[in-house]
């Protein structure tokens, strides 16, 4: 199916999802458009937010302009993929643009937080979809086990490099660096 179409069934699941209870995201991945529902947790949902709050912090010495935001769509039709990352560093000018998603081409890096239910999104089908998008810097967080993965220089469709980190380090993610002293695993206090 080509990705003209596989759009316009995102587009028509997006106006369906409208009219549902809870919150919902559309993707659009190797089998085509999901429409699947949205639980963030307060710890997932903690932890984005700490972690757009320290990249924007340092963006404007290493990208005037850009922002991390939560949340808008990336999608490379030349591949037929758009998904909805946790957070995206981009220009913050394209959230003024008409449209729906953003073109991953602006994109600089890209952030999940693994949800206690489908870890495999994060680590297998995004993590080939993101280096075959071109985005630089891609970061796994998972709070099940406290750990994070750190993938940069995408080349033939995947990351060449991968650096692994634990929960209380100071973790060096492209030009910037992310302190996740604060950072909370799930099922755990403190």
């Amino acid at each position: 199916m080509d990705y003209a179409r596989m759009r316009a069934i995102a587009e028509d699941l997006a106006a369906y999802a409208e009219h549902l209870e809870g919150s919902w995201s559309i993707e659009i991945g190797p089998s085509g458009p999901v429409l699947a529902m949205r639980r963030p947790s307060k710890r997932h949902e903690g932890t984005v937010r700490r972690i757009c709050k320290q990249l924007d912090a340092q963006l404007p010495d290493t990208h005037p302009g850009y922002i991390c935001a939560n949340g808008p769509e990336i999608e490379h039709p030349a591949i037929g993929r758009m998904r909805r990352p946790d957070a995206v560093v981009i220009p913050e000018a394209v959230l003024d643009e008409e449209g729906l998603a953003v073109d991953a081409t602006q994109v600089l890096a890209a952030v999940e937080i693994l949800s206690p239910s489908n870890p495999s999104n994060d680590y297998d089908e995004k993590l080939a979809d993101y280096p075959a998008m071109g985005i630089p810097h891609y970061m796994i967080v998972d709070p099940r086990t406290g750990t994070i993965e750190v993938h940069s220089e995408p080349c033939k469709g995947r990351y060449s490099s991968k650096e692994p980190y634990i929960f209380g380090d100071e973790v060096p993610f492209g030009p910037w660096t992310v302190r996740t002293s604060e950072f909370r695993r799930y099922g755990r206090d403190g």
